[in-house]
């Protein structure tokens, strides 16, 4: 019995096809899915909430001399730090959840503290806490009172 092969050109042919039909399926899957507009955008109101604004840490953040997160060292030394620090912190049982989350950042030896914490007293434990870390040569308290009763 002879079995019949299919030419070269035919086979070029179809490869090319398949090729292309799984080109496009590869295509369609890899496109990002588009997120669907936030309620307010959708209602026509772009406008936040009073509640989700915070111009003024905004404005101040905007200062080329205030330090924010992305002034942190990748120095060893200063990672070690701020882990330390961020130990110090979380060990504190006294502190709420806000002054346990505040931001952290080190650059030989001065700790920068952000973020907002429940009370004036709560404000001077953090610092007094980040303090009595070896290596902490001075803090630069920027720490604000949260103006809200929820800890």
């Amino acid at each position: 019995m002879k079995l019949a092969l299919p030419s070269p050109m035919a086979v070029g042919v179809l490869a090319a096809i398949a090729a292309s039909v799984s080109f496009s399926a590869i295509a369609q899957q890899a496109a990002p899915a588009q997120p669907p507009p936030a309620a307010s955008q959708s209602a026509g109101n772009a406008v936040a909430s009073p509640e989700a604004t915070n111009t003024r840490m905004n404005r101040r953040d905007r200062n080329s001399s205030t330090t924010t997160p992305t002034d942190q060292s990748n120095d060893s030394t200063a990672v070690h730090l701020v882990a330390k620090v961020r130990k110090a912190i979380t060990g504190d049982d006294t502190l709420s959840v806000k002054a346990r989350n505040i931001k952290v950042v080190a650059n030989q030896g001065v700790v920068t503290l952000r973020g907002p914490v429940a009370s004036a007293k709560e404000k001077a434990r953090v610092q007094q806490d980040v303090a009595n870390v070896p290596g902490v040569t001075r803090v630069d308290n920027q720490l604000d009172i949260a103006m809200d009763d929820s800890h």
